[in-house]
């Protein structure tokens, strides 16, 4: 048999991208999955992106992922989000067709000659002294690796709710993994459960979309990816209706029967994504909730109704959404339904996301307690790199929370743990300004190519985009503009006029100023912006935010630069904590237990206090 390099198990959004990275890298892979035909399968709703979670999926792109290409080239519809707000909370989203997304993961794998493929379920994980070895399928094989990748999502004996009936699975249709929660649990591991769910989807033919509100995609569609993905060119709408006072007696009425409020489900839901019958009972005086109904896929009339969760039984959600204004003669696909699944408290990680257990061995995905496919496909990517990097005794690649989204999450995940579905919010991210999606290319780029991830053709592009950025960013600081030249603009946008010449860079500074504008007004900056080739729109946006937000990124630059210097003060691991008496007594015992790599993580800990900071590191001075 074989011995690979790293087996990755389970081969949803986190295991495909943890298989990609790895290879690509130069391992020897063995991807392991239940079902070849479901490669990244889009369990819940067919998109990507969104608040926070587009800019993660940039950044997955910018390191020399793959879900930023997959994205763009099964995309029907793209939208920016938070365009009225300032571009720290800007965030791509794009509709996908689920169908396309999955069969251009497999054609990604499948082009990679150091990935291999086996259709069978892990039962097993060999362990030798507290190294991981391999694993053993359900068939009774047993495969050797110097490193095992687990990426389960929610298979981990996965339990579906549907009314009072229930029954095992890992998605609706596909069977639960067994027995491999109770090896880990004898290995030492702690387990808990976790639910999630997901909506009706129905018929798009019974559907009356005059009566809804029509949603398309922006009118100049843009892209995850920083490589040459094709720009979207046909797109498909999606629609809002609501829910009214009606449709919630309705759904009150199976109350008694739902699986949450008998107690059958034990596990936490995601706060963020409710299910229908979670709104009602936690907004009840709301008259009604959005229902966003969205198409799966260029070729099918299937759609996924985002905002009605539900697993109560499938009669009442069906007489509940034909009270919804388009649904009236609405035909169903499937009902929703709930999930219950195993899931690892992630304070039993490493940064790297490799176990504190065993060596060797990774999680990554819903298996931490996540929730998304950006959050998983970013977990699965990181994995895979450290993995590798491992095995081959090189250096850890972690990133800094001021370095990306990414490393939000998973110094959250370590070091806060989390007891209900985690999910990433902008908020959750102290330096969004830095870490906008527009610049995920210069940040992480370079870093990734350093570790042999990102290509050599993808450091050039970025290199040469930022070289023109910089450029016209040093013209409009030189450049002087005369009133003659620009009045009649400022004149049109309603901004008071100049009386003397002013530079490029302070006109910019005006919020109705674009440098679209100052191009196309003045023939002088766009004679300039052509002969340095400098009229893409990415490069176009970059400098305006570059110049427009100068003085805001330097403030929170230094803030971070700062907070930099407690991340440069690194623990000795395994340290005993209670040697040091002065330290209170919650400190100690989170300190021991997550063993921190540096002074700022240890500040973050929950139950930490500055105090014990400033034992720590007068500690450290001495």
């Amino acid at each position: 048999m074989v011995k690979y390099d790293i087996i990755v198990v389970g081969a949803g959004h986190a295991g495909c991208e943890a298989a990609a990275s790895a290879a690509s890298m130069g391992s020897k892979v063995l991807l392991i999955t239940m079902n070849m035909m479901n490669m990244a399968q889009m369990s819940c709703n067919p998109s990507m992106g969104g608040i926070a979670k587009g800019q993660i999926v940039r950044e997955i792109d910018a390191l020399g992922g793959n879900s930023g290409i997959i994205t763009d080239l099964t995309m029907i519809q793209f939208r920016m989000l938070n365009k009225s707000k300032g571009p720290a909370m800007w965030s791509p989203r794009a509709q996908n067709d689920r169908f396309l997304f999955s069969l251009e993961w497999r054609k990604v794998l499948e082009r990679n000659k150091n990935v291999d493929f086996w259709q069978d379920t892990v039962i097993d994980i060999i362990v030798k002294k507290d190294k991981v070895g391999g694993v053993k399928t359900g068939m009774g094989l047993i495969f050797h690796s110097k490193a095992v990748i687990l990426a389960n999502g929610t298979f981990l004996n996965g339990i579906i709710h549907i009314g009072e009936n229930h029954f095992s699975g890992g998605r609706i249709g596909e069977r639960a993994a067994t027995n491999l929660t109770e090896r880990l649990v004898k290995l030492g591991f702690n387990s808990n459960r976790m639910k999630t769910g997901t909506p009706v989807r129905v018929d798009g033919r019974s559907l009356n979309f005059k009566k809804m509100e029509e949603q398309q995609g922006d009118e100049i569609p843009g892209k995850f990816s920083f490589t040459g993905t094709p720009v979207l060119t046909k797109q498909r709408s999606c629609f809002l209706t609501y829910t009214n006072a009606e449709v919630h007696d309705i759904l009150r009425t199976g109350f008694d029967k739902s699986p949450m409020y008998s107690g059958r489900i034990q596990g936490r839901g995601p706060r963020y994504c409710p299910s229908i019958e979670d709104k009602i009972d936690r907004f009840a005086t709301k008259e009604r909730h959005q229902l966003f109904i969205e198409p799966e896929g260029l070729d099918t009339v299937e759609y996924y109704v985002n905002g009605f969760s539900s697993s109560l039984p499938e009669d009442i959600q069906f007489k509940a959404l034909k009270k919804v204004k388009g649904f009236e003669k609405a035909k169903f696909f499937r009902p929703g339904y709930a999930i219950e699944y195993d899931y690892f408290p992630p304070l039993q990680l490493k940064i790297t996301l490799e176990t504190r257990l065993i060596e060797n061995l990774f999680f990554a995905g819903q298996i931490n307690g996540t929730t998304g496919y950006e959050e998983a496909a970013a977990q699965g990517l990181m994995a895979g790199i450290n993995a590798h990097l491992k095995i081959q005794k090189e250096k850890e690649f972690v990133l800094k929370r001021s370095e990306a989204y990414i490393g939000v999450l998973l110094d959250d995940l370590v070091t806060k743990g989390t007891e209900e579905p985690y999910r990433m919010f902008t908020s959750r991210a102290e330096y969004r300004l830095l870490l906008r999606q527009d610049n995920a290319d210069q940040r992480l780029t370079p870093v990734s190519h350093s570790i042999g991830l990102a290509s050599d053709e993808r450091l050039i592009r970025v290199k040469e985009k930022y070289q023109k950025v910089e450029t016209m960013i040093q013209f409009l600081k030189a450049e002087s503009l005369q009133p003659v030249q620009v009045n009649e603009m400022l004149q049109n946008l309603d901004e008071r006029e100049i009386g003397q010449k002013q530079k490029a860079s302070a006109l910019l500074l005006r919020p109705k100023v674009t440098l679209k504008g100052l191009i196309t007004s003045v023939e002088k900056v766009r004679d300039f912006a052509e002969i340095e080739d400098c009229l893409d729109e990415d490069i176009i946006e970059e400098v305006e935010l570059m110049v427009k937000y100068e003085s805001y990124l330097e403030k929170e630059q230094e803030v971070a630069d700062k907070m930099l210097n407690l991340e440069n003060l690194t623990l000795s691991q395994g340290f005993n904590y209670s040697e040091l008496s002065s330290l209170s007594n919650e400190a100690r015992e989170k300190l021991n237990k997550i063993q921190p790599r540096t002074i700022g993580q240890a500040s973050r800990i929950s139950g930490v206090s500055p105090a014990d900071i400033s034992v720590l590191i007068v500690y450290l001075g001495r």
